[in-house]
């Protein structure tokens, strides 16, 4: 196993030199950990787990001799410059909510207070509304003795 480990190793070494001098054997000759692997003829998840700092290494040579970044830098660039913008969003859009939920208590507070001030009618009030119009007959009761009072 351990004969096999340094094997790798060492093809992953000479594929780095070859990539970077633009002589790629097997590969498109891009500068990936994906060409990288099948230019060293081991698989990709091997210089994932088992050789992580070669592949560390590889990017860093590709970063100081070829002034260029990584693909997978780039792609995880653009991802953090796409959550920012949307994190900007998002907080924008609470904001706006806030200042919206704010507007609506205030709004309640006035119709309450408005509710609170004018004066309660007589349905508020639980007295009974008549039916018909009262007469002046009907406003003056009679008195416990039959006769009306006036």
């Amino acid at each position: 196993m351990n004969h096999q480990h340094d094997s790798e190793r060492t093809r992953i070494r000479a594929a780095v030199e070859r990539l970077l001098a633009c002589r790629p054997e097997r590969s498109d000759g891009s500068l990936t950990v994906t060409a990288l692997a099948i230019e060293a003829n081991v698989h990709r998840m091997a210089l994932h787990k088992r050789h992580a700092d070669l592949k560390e290494e590889f990017y860093a040579r590709v970063r100081a001799e070829t002034q260029q970044t990584p693909e997978t830098e780039k792609r995880l660039r653009d991802e953090v410059t796409r959550l920012k913008r949307a994190l900007r969003e998002s907080r924008a859009a609470e904001k706006e909510s806030r200042r919206r939920a704010e507007q609506i208590v205030l709004a309640t507070a006035v119709l309450q207070l408005q509710k609170d001030v004018r004066p309660p009618t007589r349905q508020e009030l639980g007295t009974p509304l008549p039916l018909r119009p009262t007469t002046r007959n009907q406003r003056q009761s009679p008195d416990s003795d039959g006769n009306s009072s006036t």
